[in-house]
């Protein structure tokens, strides 16, 4: 397979993994599937130099990741006090 196919392959699955993961009803599978598709998107915009699509993803990713360790550190605090 050409490298250009295979980057034109990337962009396309970053395209249905950010629309799919905005069809989740459940936030840790929607912002799990949505920073997948960011991370994608980071290659893609790397790779064809598209830079601000590139930055734009990355800076969503970390969006993502942020609020996904928040929500596991929620989750965490609830079992200790429900043990507690």
């Amino acid at each position: 397979m050409e490298v250009s196919n295979t980057i034109e392959l990337i962009g396309y699955s970053a395209s249905l993994m950010v629309a799919i993961s905005l069809m989740m009803k459940d936030i840790v599978w929607l912002r799990t599937l949505n920073f997948a598709g960011c991370t994608l998107f980071v290659i893609y915009g790397t790779y064809i130099s598209a830079w601000p699509v590139a930055g734009m993803n990355a800076f969503v990713a970390c969006i993502n990741i942020y609020h996904l360790i928040k929500i596991a550190r929620s989750k965490s605090q609830l079992n200790v006090a429900k043990n507690a």
